[in-house]
């Protein structure tokens, strides 16, 4: 880890409260950056802030909110004058059989983790365009692998994917790259319910040639090296950091229905 590598850097975090957001945070600002980072938690969001410092900056905002969406942007700006880099990793997921899945879970997910990242980069895009920058979208294995229960988590993140193959052709004239990574497996709060569960635990470790789950902190590493110049030639890619999972894919979680 280097103390300088976002050194003069600014970034915005979403979902920066917990999780893969607090980690990349912590590394970024242990690397030098300024950051800004966006979550609905205000305490999660104040906790992190009186362990990071004054180079955290907390805003609360709902991402799928577009005036929220842009204050909270706007404060990179405010507080340390430009911004040049931002990760979008808010997500969360309601789920079930599609043949009972209720339309406000589908909306809530799909506009939480695929309408998030739209309203995000394009207000990020905006303060970037004058003089470049990077973006970095979490998006999930589940992209690729559909699972039992999870269309709308499935549907979501495949979709955060192609918007930022979009994202990365459209904004590169401005000097902005746009990159996506896809985690498998994190331990993280999201997840609590498959880690303390030893049956579903199992089944889905069983699966992971690794053979365990990621921490945070192995997904903010590639999040940042996609973020920093020794990624300067990369946009519009899709890095997987599952484990080697997706070469095995997924167990049949309809045995766990009901």
């Amino acid at each position: 880890m280097s103390e300088s590598r976002f050194a003069g850097k600014t970034a915005v975090v979403t979902g920066a409260a917990s999780g893969i957001g607090a980690a990349i945070a912590t590394r970024l600002v242990a690397e030098g950056a300024k950051v800004v980072g966006i979550d609905v938690s205000v305490g999660g969001l104040d906790e992190l802030a009186s362990t990071l410092g004054a180079a955290f900056v907390p805003a609360v905002a709902d991402v799928t909110a577009e005036a929220e969406v842009e204050a909270a942007v706007g404060t990179a700006v405010e507080r340390f004058g430009g911004l040049d880099l931002a990760f979008n990793v808010a997500g969360a997921a309601r789920g079930g059989p599609i043949v009972d899945l209720a339309e406000a879970d589908w909306d809530f997910t799909v506009d939480l983790v695929q309408k998030g990242v739209f309203l995000c980069t394009k207000h990020e895009a905006r303060h970037m365009r004058e003089r470049g920058g990077a973006i970095v979208n979490v998006s999930s294995l589940n992209a690729h692998v559909p699972m039992f229960g999870g269309s709308p988590y499935v549907t979501g993140k495949a979709g955060v994917e192609a918007f930022s193959k979009n994202a990365a052709l459209e904004l590169a004239r401005h000097g902005i790259r746009v990159n996506t990574v896809l985690p498998g497996l994190v331990d993280t709060p999201l997840v609590a319910g498959v880690m303390g569960y030893e049956p579903l635990r199992e089944q889905f470790l069983a699966m992971i040639p690794l053979a365990k789950a990621a921490t945070p902190e192995q997904i903010a590493g590639p999040c940042l090296y996609l973020a920093s110049d020794d990624a300067e030639y990369v946009t519009g890619t899709s890095l997987m950091v599952d484990g080697g999972w997706e070469l095995s894919g997924y167990p049949d979680l309809s045995i766990f229905a009901g």
